[in-house]
């Protein structure tokens, strides 16, 4: 990894994040916390309304099974109560899954896109998180140039990326969603593509416009898709495996999940006591229900 690439790195999770964020995010750590990542669109905007999102990093070996454990947080703090989503997963499995060596498809498209180190233990640990999300950038450069044009400007590779990674998996979010990402972060992604292709040795050229020229070997690129039409195929069946199991184990599950897809689809959905109580049994009649609602739109 190229040092230009780590200390782009480092100045973005280096972000300042508002005080209840870091109150929260030191209230999630332990002992065996590496550190805490902050994420979304609340670290973007500074606001604490709706869920704020967290990763916490434990010490330990790469997870077998599904991963990571969710779980849902109110505190209140100061007289505001805070609400948390918060995925748990080693540090070790976090950086496999950051650097491609997994199936997950989740962490490196996730963490190519803007997060803040709310709290570390310390140097090491905030040292190998760098590591590890400048890791998730370059396997998200990779299969951006691999699935993109041959040539193009960087928001045409990033496109390429969000829009295949997103039909990989069960979302509500409409069509576009790829546009949206980098409309909100213009200033995080400019520049970053071309650093994170130096940083693994694929070479490019760059006219005065902003064109880049991925030197992609033909037999590389072949590999790349390769590795990503495995992961596309598991994409769904994966996903869907994920959210059953954080059904049974993600308190307040449904509650979340109904503030989700209001936000994303403007579509509210009302919750029943039997759809609290089984979100999993709830979800087909749900998806039904938010599908006819967004065709009945003009």
């Amino acid at each position: 990894m190229s040092d230009t690439l780590a200390a782009r790195i480092a100045t973005a999770l280096a972000r300042p994040v508002v005080p209840e964020v870091r109150a929260f995010a030191e209230r999630l750590a332990d002992g065996r916390v590496h550190g805490v990542l902050f994420y979304g669109s609340n670290l973007r905007t500074g606001l604490l309304e709706g869920v704020l999102d967290f990763y916490v990093l434990t010490t330990g070996p790469i997870e077998r099974g599904i991963w990571p454990r969710v779980s849902y947080h109110e505190w209140e703090h100061e007289g505001v109560v805070l609400r948390a989503k918060v995925a748990t997963m080693t540090l070790a499995t976090f950086a496999a899954a950051a650097a491609g060596r997994l199936l997950d498809t989740t962490i490196w498209a996730r963490f190519v896109q803007p997060s803040a180190l709310a709290w570390s233990r310390d140097e090491a640990s905030a040292l190998a998180i760098r590591d590890a999300v400048a890791q998730a950038a370059q396997t998200a450069a990779r299969l951006a140039v691999a699935l993109g044009p041959n040539e193009g400007t960087a928001d045409a590779y990033w496109r390429a990326l969000f829009r295949a990674t997103y039909a990989a998996e069960f979302r509500v979010e409409r069509g576009g969603r790829e546009e949206s990402i980098l409309a909100a972060n213009r200033e995080h992604f400019d520049g970053l593509l071309p650093l994170a292709l130096d940083a693994q040795g694929i070479g490019f050229s760059r006219d005065a416009d902003g064109t880049l020229r991925p030197a992609l070997a033909p037999s590389r690129r072949a590999a790349l898709l390769r590795w990503w039409a495995r992961r596309q195929r598991l994409g769904k069946p994966y996903n869907l495996v994920r959210l059953i199991r954080a059904s049974t184990t993600f308190e307040g599950a449904a509650r979340y999940g109904a503030w989700k897809i209001e936000r994303h689809t403007g579509v509210p959905v009302k919750l029943t006591p039997w759809r609290e109580k089984h979100p999993v049994l709830a979800a087909p009649a749900v998806l039904w229900q938010v599908w006819r609602a967004r065709q009945a739109k003009p």
